[in-house]
């Protein structure tokens, strides 16, 4: 498992009328998160245009980043106490830039960094034209809360 120093004490908030991580029951559900470090976004733009597939897959690493530090701050007991179900990441991109798992891998590589086995997660793909701000990825991201380990005789 990787350092846990790089994930984000200070998450962003959400743009809007809503809350960034929802829990019902066992499970949870974290809002759309952007590549946004020290309230700047990282790689702004479309991939295939302005952005190639590196840049794509840094964008997507520092939104995995953000959704780790989201459920970090919101969940009681923080990534110990998860496990990740379903990923959909939404990537800008011009016509026929093909290369689009690959720069989600960069996400999933991410939460199995940080998260191991409980990292393991389901995946939808959606490109698009155009994202908030001119973000190149949003991800959301659902999860499902670990049962309780306990330590009895």
């Amino acid at each position: 498992m990787s350092n846990l120093d790089s994930i984000p004490t200070q998450v962003p908030a959400p743009l809007g009328a809503y809350q960034a991580v929802v829990v019902r029951g066992p499970a949870g559900f974290v809002s759309g998160q952007f590549p946004i470090n020290d309230g700047k976004m990282v790689h702004p733009g479309r991939l295939g245009d302005a952005l190639d597939l590196r840049a794509g897959r840094e964008a997507a690493r520092a939104a995995a980043l953000n959704v780790l530090g989201q459920i970090d701050k919101a969940v009681p007991g923080g990534l110990d106490a998860i496990e990740l179900a379903r990923v959909d990441g939404y990537i800008a991109c011009a016509p026929g830039f093909d290369a689009l798992p690959a720069v989600l891998d960069a996400a999933s590589e991410t939460f199995m960094e940080f998260l191991g086995p409980r990292g393991r997660h389901a995946r939808g793909l959606i490109p698009i034209t155009h994202l908030p701000s001119g973000a190149a990825i949003e991800l959301l991201v659902s999860f499902t809360l670990s049962p309780p380990t306990t330590n009895t005789p």
